[in-house]
């Protein structure tokens, strides 16, 4: 596996996807996990367009090492940086009748365990006793995160869309797209790949018209020490020689 091109096309682009990351057997033992869950809890959301499962690695552990697999470490080591750590980690699942759909934005926030007066912090948010806020973008500029699929997906069942290199333009308002100088991208990626973004990358997904779910793990990484006052809500090291 070839990572120094992806890299490439993470610092140009913002984005890459890396195709047979989880074998269909890997990925059938995580779906198995995931469907033998108690759904009851205040972090899952679960509606007709869309099941979520916030602090996903958390409020799952067994979990864990299915998804990091030798494959993501090597991605995460080789691409990201052997500092790198987990932050914060969504489970999202599309189902096959979703009119649920994203309009073009930036993931400007992160998750942290309290709120606090910081300087270049804010605004803040809080959802169920869950803290986010918006951080210094220096914060979010070291930030990557991985998208991994559990089912095949392309423009018919919410692949995300993007708009390649704008990760690099700080905050960029999606109200001021100039489509005379944009081009958007989707990233269409099989059943156990993976699609790897800068969060700042302006990025959105249409609603489901094939009929087909969804599913996708959602893990920020971070080599980032946040201020002494509040720390990251779900970090998570990542043992490497395992």
């Amino acid at each position: 596996m070839n990572l120094q091109n992806h890299k490439d096309s993470i610092q140009e682009n913002g984005f890459t996807i890396i195709n047979n990351i989880f074998s269909d057997e890997e990925i059938e033992k995580i779906s198995e996990v995931i469907q033998n869950i108690d759904t009851s809890k205040e972090t899952f959301r679960k509606s007709e367009d869309l099941f979520a499962i916030r602090q996903f690695l958390k409020e799952i552990p067994e979990v864990k090492n299915l998804v990091f697999n030798e494959n993501i470490k090597r991605i995460v080591k080789d691409i990201f940086g052997s500092d790198y750590f987990v932050v914060k980690s969504i489970y999202f699942d599309k189902p096959e009748k979703s009119n649920w759909y994203v309009a073009y934005h930036q993931d400007l926030t992160i998750s942290v365990d309290r709120k606090a007066e910081l300087p270049a912090f804010g605004p803040w948010t809080t959802k169920l006793n869950q803290f986010a806020v918006q951080p210094p973008l220096d914060i979010l500029e070291n930030i990557y995160t991985i998208r991994i699929h559990l089912d095949h997906t392309n423009e018919n069942n919410g692949a995300l869309k993007v708009i390649p290199k704008s990760h690099a333009k700080g905050i960029y308002r999606p109200d001021t797209i100039d489509w005379t100088v944009e081009t958007e991208e989707v990233g269409n990626v099989e059943k156990g790949g993976v699609m790897i973004m800068k969060p700042l990358i302006l990025h959105a997904s249409n609603r489901t018209t094939n009929g087909k779910k969804r599913r996708v793990i959602h893990i920020e990484f971070s080599d980032t020490e946040l201020p002494a006052e509040i720390s990251w809500s779900e970090k998570a090291l990542i043992d490497f020689n395992d």
